[in-house]
């Protein structure tokens, strides 16, 4: 199951971001499990953050690993996803396919504390994201 909240103003795609959260517990075997998605603002995606990883730093999402049926939490930072497609010259959706199933790789545990690791991600994404046309 996926529950989403906006706490934000803007107008999210949420059927995207559930079908490719649904998508992605299915093929990994997980679609018994819940995931929570929360999009929030700058300064709250900072200040937790701050608090859970030390960094006093915007960032696009943060992975909270659940246990027993809740894989987890995933906040998403909407006006990052924003900045950053205008930066890497993708749609925002793209860019929040993509940023949401990297979270959701986090979850399933995956992590990219190495280079090694961060390429595998970016590769495993990528790959996930074409074979189901996302």
């Amino acid at each position: 199951m996926v529950e989403i909240n906006n706490k934000t103003k803007a107008k999210i795609g949420l059927p995207i971001v559930k079908k490719t959260a649904e998508k992605f517990l299915k093929f990994y075997k997980k679609a018994n499990k819940e995931v929570s998605i929360v999009f929030v603002g700058d300064s709250t995606i900072r200040r937790l953050n701050k608090i859970y990883r030390g960094k006093n730093k915007i960032t696009d999402i943060l992975s909270f690993e659940g246990e027993d049926d809740f894989l987890g939490e995933i906040i998403i930072d909407y006006s990052q996803i924003k900045r950053q497609a205008k930066i890497l010259g993708n749609s925002i959706k793209n860019e929040l396919i993509f940023i949401l199933v990297h979270g959701l790789l986090h979850l399933v545990g995956y992590n990219d504390d190495t280079e090694r690791g961060r390429l595998n991600m970016i590769r495993k994404g990528e790959k996930f994201i074409k074979n189901f046309k996302l």
